[in-house]
Order: C-alpha cells, then structure tokens, then sequence
C-alpha cells in the first residue's frame, strides 16, 4: 500500500489563522458596505500572511457567510423546592 509523503506540521500550521469576532465583523462590514475587494484588502491588512487575492478573496466569503452562534438556553431557576412524593 502506497502512503502519501508526510507534510511537516509546521507547514500545515503555518496555512491556519484564527479570526476573532472582531476581525470579523469588521470584515462583514466592509463587504456589505464595499463589496468583496475591498474586504479581501481588509482581511490581507489584518493577516499578512495571505498573500494571494484569490485565497483572500475565498476567505472573505467565508467569513461574510457566517452567523453568529445561538444563545445558549437559559438555567431554569425553582422558585420552590420539589416535594417529595
């Protein structure tokens, strides 16, 4: 069985970034309000290691695409404590 060349870890760290909900939103904002172009400008200024407009570009789609996570349920408080049957 052939096996595929191992990639060296940090390579495959090195292509992840992580973008806060601040990053984002301002990332959102441009797009709405400039369009994709301009948010891809935005995304290469706040994450100088993408270089290539093509991945920005994909990058900001994504990040346009997303929706905030749902608030979690409410604790339900008892007002009175159960009887015991």
């Amino acid at each position: 069985m052939r096996r595929l060349p191992a990639t060296p870890y940090s390579l495959i760290v090195a292509a992840m970034f992580m973008v806060t909900e601040a990053d984002a939103d301002a990332i959102r904002a441009t797009f709405e309000q400039d369009g994709e172009l301009s948010a891809a400008i935005e995304l290469r200024r706040r994450f100088p290691g993408i270089v290539d407009n093509a991945r920005a570009r994909e990058c900001v789609r994504a990040i346009a695409g997303w929706t905030p996570l749902p608030a979690p349920p409410a604790k339900v408080v008892r007002l009175r404590p159960r009887r015991k049957a």
